[in-house]
């Protein structure tokens, strides 16, 4: 029943993603949000077509893996570093700001201290998955602007581990909250030695030895990068971040471009459960209760989060026009505001009506900031041909 139930859904969601994005194409639309709008309209709350959301977000959870790992392939370990460096206090200092200004909106709204500060917190990151979905791959990874987009998403995947970190010992959850403290700043040093010691004296040998094997290539790839995001979840740190690290370790390498080239439609099928997912879990029957805290949340995320970008960005010696771009591209709520609010929830510390409108604030603030994007920067999915750029 499982199995017939799996295909069921894979077929009504790629076949009506098919549709949709056709449609998509032909009004000059972003297909991502396409994607959202199918999965609300066969999820739960609208057709109920799809049973199974929460299978649906386990499985798309790995193509943000295969993102992570594909964008670690695209960046050289001393430039990452470098910017790591460079713009830490970047990150913590707008960090404060953005949780500033969900806390303030939400307590206007009426929600209680504990809702207003986990709303703010949701709003201090930004989203991974969006921002390198818009980042094209052959072009901007290897400029300035990519690298300073993806050491600021670092760094907010980090402090964002240590917020989730917080809410699992509150949860009690954690059988030693010490060591859970402990474990990730550990588990990361000694889980980056040691994936870039495996892949000079192992992995590469290995690839080296058989690379006329295209699918022992394909096969050592994803097994090498979901080792490092199993290595990683139980080091405390994201499976995300091991990805990225899997990938990052491999950068230097020949292989890492070919690697790259022919994990794409991977990681493409995964994305669109992903996003899929995101429509799917929410409830249409909260949307009128909370569509207005939710707007202004996601319109001062669009407005404020570049401002800030920019100011504190050429705090650090960097350009205008690289200021507010990296602030456009950064201009939205992240993938972990979910899980923030999701965990929160189940805590106790969010009602249902608060933790709806971190996810209305996302899916809004998903949809608003690809439209800036793509009408103004170069992306794979640019409405003009002028900035289309894979």
């Amino acid at each position: 029943m499982l199995e017939v139930s799996i295909v069921h859904s894979f077929f009504l969601i790629f076949a009506g993603a098919a549709v949709v994005a056709s449609i998509a194409l032909y009004t000059r639309q972003p297909m991502i949000i396409a994607y959202i709008a199918l999965g609300i309209l066969f999820g739960p709350s609208a057709l109920s077509l799809i049973n199974e959301p929460k299978l649906m977000d386990e499985m798309s959870h790995i193509g943000i893996i295969f993102l992570l790992f594909l964008l670690g392939l695209d960046m050289q370990p001393s430039h990452l570093l470098n910017m790591l460096k460079k713009a830490s206090w970047v990150a913590l200092l707008s960090s404060a700001i953005f949780a500033g200004l969900g806390y303030l909106v939400s307590i206007s709204f009426g929600y209680s201290q504990m809702e207003s500060l986990i709303i703010g917190v949701a709003m201090m990151f930004s989203s991974t998955i969006v921002c390198i979905k818009l980042l094209p791959t052959t072009v901007l990874h290897h400029k300035h602007t990519g690298e300073l987009v993806v050491g600021l998403l670092l760094l907010q995947d980090i402090i964002a581990i240590a917020v989730l970190l917080v809410l699992y010992s509150s949860s009690g959850t954690a059988e030693n909250s010490l060591m859970q403290y402990l474990k990730p700043l550990l588990g990361l040093p000694l889980l980056i030695a040691a994936s870039f010691v495996f892949v000079k004296y192992i992995l590469l040998k290995l690839i080296t030895r058989f690379d006329r094997f295209h699918e022992y290539i394909f096969l050592v790839s994803i097994g090498w990068c979901l080792s490092l995001a199993v290595l990683a979840e139980t080091a405390g740190l994201s499976a995300e971040m091991g990805a990225f690290i899997a990938g990052v370790s491999l950068a230097t390498s020949p292989i890492s471009q070919y690697i790259a080239t022919h994990l794409k439609p991977l990681r493409d099928f995964f994305l669109i459960l992903f996003f899929f997912s995101i429509g799917a879990s929410f409830n249409l029957d909260l949307l009128k209760a909370v569509i207005l805290p939710a707007l202004v949340l996601a319109i001062g995320a669009i407005l404020v989060k570049p401002v800030v970008f920019r100011y504190l960005l050429q705090g650090i010696k960097e350009e205008t026009s690289t200021a507010w771009e990296a602030g456009f591209r950064l201009g939205q709520v992240s993938e972990f505001s979910l899980l923030i609010a999701y965990l929160a929830a189940s805590i106790g510390f969010l009602g249902q009506e608060a933790s709806h409108v971190i996810q209305a604030t996302a899916i809004l603030s998903f949809a608003l900031s690809t439209y800036v994007v793509i009408l103004n920067y170069p992306s794979p999915i640019a409405i003009s041909d002028k900035l289309r750029k894979d």
